[in-house]
């Protein structure tokens, strides 16, 4: 409430998940007062990424050129792909370096309510891909549904398997359950029971 362009700078800050107007408020305070500098980098990193950075033609995830590091990295195999929802799920699993397959990123879930149906979530560039990967005689060996425990998400990875079906050898779904550190006790009866029917040998 300083000036017309200073509320609206909180306005724009105002669009980063969770952030909300005594936080946006915060940070403009603080880049205009002490980091004016790095506030400029800032506008002119953001403004390379919205017009340079673009969605990688063969998974759907982001890149700087049409392909993406991931995808055109010959030491990965292409024999098995994990699909996901988000960028941010491939980053994710990229982060704990023990996937060296493909991705394939949707960009949501199934939400009718929304309006997010197979075509949003492209789901026919993944069928043509599967497809053309079985003509060539290389078909893929196993998609992994690395959706979300949500219904959605449920609902999603359940539609997917149906429809991927015929093209691949083998679909499985990532593993849901006890986290890392996890007390039984404290844990709901969903998260449990899902640990119970993902149990392993040993």
């Amino acid at each position: 409430m300083l000036t017309p362009k200073f509320d609206e700078l909180v306005q724009q800050l105002k669009v980063l998940p969770g952030v909300g107007a005594k936080t946006a408020q915060r940070m403009a305070l603080h880049l205009l007062t002490y980091k004016r500098p790095q506030g400029q980098q800032l506008a002119e990193a953001l403004m390379v990424a919205m017009t340079q950075i673009k969605q990688c033609q063969i998974c759907r995830g982001l890149s700087d050129e049409d392909i993406c590091p991931v995808c055109s990295d010959p030491r990965r195999s292409d024999a098995v792909l994990c699909i996901v929802e988000t960028a941010a799920d491939m980053m994710a699993i990229e982060q704990t370096a023990n996937f060296d397959g493909q991705y394939f990123v949707l960009g949501g879930h199934l939400s009718p309510i929304d309006g997010i149906g197979a075509a949003q979530l492209g789901i026919h560039q993944l069928i043509e891909r599967l497809k053309q990967r079985q003509q060539q005689g290389q078909p893929i060996q196993e998609v992994i549904l690395a959706t979300s425990t949500t219904v959605e998400g449920q609902t999603t990875a359940h539609f997917i398997s149906e429809a991927v079906k015929p093209y691949v050898q083998s679909i499985s779904r990532i593993a849901q359950g006890i986290p890392m550190g996890g007390e039984l006790e404290y844990l709901d009866a969903m998260t449990l029971g899902q640990a119970l029917q993902n149990r392993g040998q040993l």
